[in-house]
């Protein structure tokens, strides 16, 4: 299979007048409301509110780019899950938002929180997430980072190769401690994502193949270990997935493992954590189905496949990703200049550059992610044209979003919100061209409160320390 580089989709797409899924809408003004934080509107002077929150005010008070979190909308999300999977363990995805006060309305609304790096625990912790309730992922783990796990009290390592069984036991010699741990497999499943989040079929670097035998064997070892206490299986099929068809055909294949430990070891083992990455809508064509729907799907599946081979039913855990922040978060970008660009066949369109771009959020040049936008300062009575927003970085792929219908007044010192930014934004941005970073704020009641600071030029130069 060979891929197409993402120009040549930008220029393939520009000579079709946009992806055909693209639709000039109705009312250009109207939000679509599934791809908001819940209650974001407009006032009766056209301007986007979030939580209160009117967007040129708080774009006034903290400059652009500038990423709005909706806290009540994050914390309904994580009430959702808690409800809908009642037993259930909720781990938040810690990679796709990690704040101190992100770890402290996780921690209050009940939620666990899954970790990939020192940085991140540290963060959780300093939060105020109990170490007990934060699961440690990742491929590679250095000795100081699971010494620190294992320090800190962490709840459960999820384990993703022998090399790391063995520094796992080695660290646990050296301190004294036993270490819960779960067994990362792959389960050959291709979810229907983007290749780059996809990470249950074979040939990725996350997990030990059941096909292949190596996650029964590495189950087997853990479990004749005398530092570690093996808890269960550990699956997640990839990222911003909406059907669940592969899910169960990923929870028959761990079930299926399970059952082959049991016959191995006579011993059943007592969890089992199906991942998630359970897709959010941002565009007008995504549907993501309802929390209460996945939840019956998934309790469906697991009671089937408990029965079929014979299991006492696990206790479960699952990770709603950027299910929960994601829909949460705006970004907020101020137009610097505006400019027609003539296509074949006599089409058009407007390239829309703000003071953001690829450095605030890569997910488009990385892998063609998807966008939609409002005008947030203003209502337009102009027609719709077809528009690209795009950044100020040296890189013609410095796209923000690829194709969307904008007014055709659109004009310098606009401002452009951008929804669904909650998630593998600010998380995922760089220093590219050497711009400091956007701050992020919560937005409740109509009140901003800074949760992470704006980088300044001052951050970088302290950390040139060269002559």
């Amino acid at each position: 299979m060979t891929h197409m580089h993402i120009a040549g989709s930008i220029h393939a797409d520009a000579a079709q007048g946009g992806p055909t899924w693209l639709q000039v809408p109705e009312d250009l003004n109207e939000l679509d409301l599934k791809l908001w934080p819940r209650g974001a509107r407009r006032d009766e002077q056209g301007r986007i509110v979030v939580a209160g929150a009117t967007l040129p005010e708080v774009a006034e008070e903290h400059g652009t780019p500038v990423y709005v979190i909706d806290e009540g909308d994050f914390r309904s999300r994580a009430r959702e899950f808690k409800e809908s999977f009642p037993g259930w363990e909720i781990y938040y995805a810690g990679k796709a938002l990690l704040t101190r006060t992100v770890a402290r309305w996780a921690a209050e609304e009940g939620l666990n929180l899954d970790v990939t790096t020192m940085g991140e625990m540290r963060i959780a912790l300093a939060g105020g997430m109990p170490a007990a309730r934060l699961g440690f992922h990742g491929n590679n783990k250095s000795e100081e980072e699971i010494a620190f796990a294992l320090e800190q009290g962490v709840g459960r390592i999820i384990v993703d190769s022998f090399d790391e069984i063995a520094r796992l036991e080695r660290a646990c010699a050296d301190g004294g401690h036993r270490a819960n741990v779960l067994v990362r497999v792959t389960t050959g499943v291709e979810a229907h994502t983007h290749e780059y989040i996809a990470t249950a079929h074979e040939d990725q670097k996350f997990g030990l193949s059941i096909m292949g035998g190596q996650a029964l064997t590495a189950l087997v070892r853990c479990h004749s270990s005398q530092y570690l206490d093996l808890r269960g299986i550990h699956s997640h099929i990839g990222s911003q997935i909406f059907e669940t068809l592969g899910f169960e055909v990923a929870i028959r294949r761990t079930m299926k493992l399970a059952s082959q430990f049991r016959t191995a070891t006579g011993v059943e083992l007592p969890e089992l954590d199906l991942g998630g990455g359970f897709g959010i809508a941002y565009t007008g064509v995504d549907t993501p189905q309802p929390t209460s729907t996945l939840a019956a799907a998934f309790e469906e599946m697991v009671d089937h496949e408990c029965r079929a081979f014979g299991l006492a039913r696990p206790h479960l855990s699952i990770e709603p990703g950027r299910a929960i922040c994601g829909p949460s978060g705006v970004a907020v970008y101020r137009v610097g200049t505006v400019k027609t660009v003539e296509l074949e066949g006599g089409r058009s369109r407007v390239y829309i550059s703000v003071d953001g771009g690829m450095s605030d959020n890569i997910r488009p040049a990385l892998y063609a992610a998807e966008y939609s936008a409002a005008l947030a300062n203003r209502t337009s009575d102009a027609e719709p044209v077809l528009s690209r927003v795009v950044g100020k970085h040296c890189e013609g792929g410095d796209i923000l979003i690829r194709d969307v219908f904008l007014p055709a007044d659109v004009t310098i010192g606009d401002l452009i919100a951008v929804p669904g930014s909650g998630a593998y934004a600010r998380s995922m941005a760089s220093n590219y061209n050497q711009i400091p970073k956007p701050p992020v704020v919560s937005a409740r009641d109509g009140v901003t409160s800074v949760m992470l600071r704006r980088e300044t030029l001052d951050d970088l130069m302290r950390l040139d320390v060269g002559q």
